[in-house]
């Protein structure tokens, strides 16, 4: 299966399954379920209209990206990174890679570069919640597919070029340092933790 082929079943099981957001018990918890269900088909008509290169940065319409989010539940904190070219706090995450095999690879993949540390793992159930937002062109948009990785006990992260800086935070303190878009993936990942 190609990682176009895998993006498509992602998505239509995000938003028709029983993790999906139709199921706001099991979901996006209470978050915005019309708009996660918009998101994610204006993310499989933008598949469509652009099967070569939707997944891919060279793409001007905006291009998938998959990101992660590292949760330590055991501690009630969240890795976060601040982004060099954006200079905001921001979860794990990038473009997708012609190595890729899949959306939840590239997440992992991601998130396990950033942080530095080995031995995450997807939380189960897929993506947590979709984000669309604007970035500078030629690029215009990303339609991001959001995960929660959980980062093993103890776990010890290591700064990568693409950081300014790497910190956990307590769940309690994202708000105050990050935008609304982590704070909205960090509200889902903990209701699916729950």
């Amino acid at each position: 299966m190609s990682l176009y082929d895998d993006a498509v079943l992602v998505l239509k099981r995000y938003g028709d399954g029983p993790e999906g957001v139709v199921d706001t018990a099991g979901g996006p918890a209470g978050a915005e379920p019309d708009e996660q269900k918009a998101l994610c088909r204006d993310y499989l008509d933008h598949l469509s209209l652009h099967p070569d290169d939707g997944m891919w940065k060279a793409c001007e319409a905006g291009h998938l990206t998959a990101s992660a989010l590292v949760v330590d539940p055991v501690a009630g904190r969240v890795l976060l990174t601040l982004h060099r070219k954006l200079n905001m706090w921001l979860q794990m995450g990038g473009h997708c890679e012609p190595d890729d095999v899949s959306l939840a690879e590239a997440a992992l993949r991601e998130a396990t570069e950033e942080s530095g540390i080995t031995g995450l793992t997807l939380l189960d159930g897929g993506p947590v919640r979709l984000d669309r937002h604007p970035i500078p062109p030629p690029c215009n948009r990303h339609l991001d597919v959001q995960y929660a990785a959980l980062a093993p006990a103890r776990a010890v992260a290591a700064i990568s070029d693409e950081s300014l800086d790497l910190r956990w935070f307590g769940y309690d303190e994202v708000a105050s340092v990050a935008d609304e878009s982590v704070v909205r993936l960090l509200a889902a990942t903990r209701a699916r933790l729950a």
